[in-house]
């Protein structure tokens, strides 16, 4: 099922007592996530990618728009009625009732038509389970689990009423690192084997990138860019994006174009079409960086820390706009350590302008 928002918008009121205008969540959302796929919203805490995942499920209600579910109104429809599966950043496991228990909890509740005997309900229960492999823990109570395993739970009680769309806030958030990977995993197999809408909130960029089919960058309500998890990180919108996402991050240098020329400081670094200009930003990714005898931007060399199959360079640039800057580069790249210089040619795909709006300038 697809979702299509139009002029969606969330406002709050401001709570400060000298007054102010209403606080903007969600600012004039137009766009449409594709049926079948698995979307992030990705942004820093506050951007509001919560609060649209909350009218997405009806639990808040927007300012201004309309949200369509395929071709159907769901902006004024309860949360009950608009079949929605979310699983929330605490997990909301009840803990005086077993894994079965918590699973079945949402089945006891269906009326009409739709009501299950309890064979069916336990049917559908051993189901989900055998889909997020947790069929082995259903007379386990919550306390008993992993923090993974109370994971699992949740989404096999999200995906136990076969939604057309799932929620989820945040849902790796309470989870060490080995196991946020391993369960990042299983839930973009479980998305692939449903094949259920999935709108998936998160602030790290390694999950939205890892498992997302589509990634929305988010910053104060506002939509910053939306693409594929590798053209976001390719071809950044802004400077907001270019900075947002890659680890180690994108390095930030001051440059000018004079007569055809791009600088970083008084280094010449390529001839450009773009008109000249004083004061742009100019990012490399890391692995933007070619160690080159001859190349053009010219650095102190600070320190090298061998990471297996790469070499991070630590170099110093005037122009950084940090006291350092990090280069990736092959292990078995060789170069003259004890000089205290390095020079570097540059990947031209690797390498953004920005002006000082932070607007990304292309040739």
């Amino acid at each position: 099922m697809k979702v299509v928002f139009k002029g969606l918008t969330k406002r709050f009121p401001n709570r400060n007592k000298k007054g102010g205008a209403d606080v903007i969540a969600v600012n004039d959302f137009n766009f449409e996530i594709p049926s079948g796929k698995l979307i992030s919203l990705l942004g820093p805490s506050g951007c509001g990618k919560s609060t649209a995942l909350n009218l997405i499920c009806g639990l808040e209600k927007p300012s201004e728009g309309q949200i369509f579910f395929d071709d159907n109104d769901v902006t004024k429809l309860p949360p009950e009625k608009r079949g929605i599966g979310m699983v929330f950043q605490n997990y909301a496991l009840y803990p005086h009732l077993s894994v079965r228990q918590n699973i079945i909890f949402p089945l006891e509740n269906l009326k009409g038509t739709e009501k299950m005997t309890k064979q069916q309900m336990y049917d559908k229960a051993e189901e989900v389970a055998k889909l997020v492999q947790i069929e082995e823990l259903m007379e386990r109570k919550p306390s008993e689990l992993s923090g993974g395993q109370q994971q699992r739970v949740a989404i096999a009680r999200a995906l136990v009423k076969t939604p057309d769309i799932l929620l989820l806030d945040e849902p790796l958030s309470n989870l060490d690192a080995r196991l946020a990977l391993q369960t990042r995993e299983e839930i973009r197999r479980i998305q692939k084997e449903t094949g259920v809408t999935t709108i998936f909130v998160t602030h790290n960029q390694e999950d939205a990138m890892s498992i997302s089919d589509l990634i929305i960058v988010m910053k104060s309500g506002v939509i910053q860019q939306i693409g594929k998890p590798q053209e976001v990180y390719d071809i950044p919108a802004n400077l907001f994006v270019a900075k947002f996402l890659g680890n180690p991050p994108v390095n930030l240098f001051k440059g000018s174009i004079k007569n055809g020329v791009l600088c970083i400081g008084d280094d010449r670094i390529s001839t450009t079409d773009i008109k000249d200009r004083e004061n742009i930003t100019v990012g490399i990714r890391p692995e933007g960086f070619i160690v080159d005898e001859n190349g053009p931007l010219v650095c102190d060399l600070k320190d090298i820390e061998v990471m297996g199959r790469d070499t991070s360079v630590v170099s110093i640039h005037p122009a950084g706009l940090s006291e350092t800057f990090r280069a990736i580069i092959p292990a078995d790249t060789g170069f003259d350590h004890g000089s205290g210089k390095i020079r570097f040619s540059l990947k031209e795909s690797k390498l953004y302008l920005f002006d000082e709006e932070g607007c990304r300038i292309y040739e």
